[in-house]
């Protein structure tokens, strides 16, 4: 296969080893002083350390919020997050309802069995609240241990 190749190393091979056999007083000296080079930087890199101690982070903090905030003030801004956290996922739930039903109307003007399709994603989407709401459990339950 290499023998068709145009980087068919063969050829230069074959022309090392005709010039290495003629006799030549300096052939070992040549081949000595070409293979010291490689030698050097094969032992140059091996001696070198190829991984470094991390560098310590340097931590800064950067604070937000007020250092004397009421409990009062610290659980309002905590239900006025929570509203906007429902609001997003109200509005992220309305979208992907809406998607559904365009893909439902796509699938019933193509033929497709959407009813059946639906049933088996209401399936997944069940199983992967289920599966949501155990990993909360026992997140609860590691964190009161």
């Amino acid at each position: 296969m290499l023998r068709n190749s145009r980087f068919n190393p063969s050829a230069g091979l074959a022309d090392f080893w005709n010039e290495i056999r003629r006799p030549n007083p300096y052939r070992w000296p040549i081949l000595a002083l070409s293979v010291v080079p490689v030698g050097l930087i094969l032992a140059w890199a091996l001696d070198q350390q190829y991984y470094a101690e991390p560098e310590r982070p340097r931590i800064e903090y950067i604070t937000t919020l007020e250092e004397g905030r009421s409990d009062a003030e610290i659980a309002a801004e905590i239900r006025a997050n929570q509203e906007i956290k429902d609001l997003r996922e109200a509005e992220e739930a309305r979208i992907a309802a809406r998607k559904r039903e365009m893909y439902k109307a796509l699938g019933a003007a193509t033929g497709m069995d959407v009813e059946r399709m639906e049933r088996e994603a209401d399936a997944e989407r069940a199983a992967e609240a289920r599966a949501r709401e155990e990993r909360a459990a026992r997140a609860r339950e590691s964190a009161a241990q």
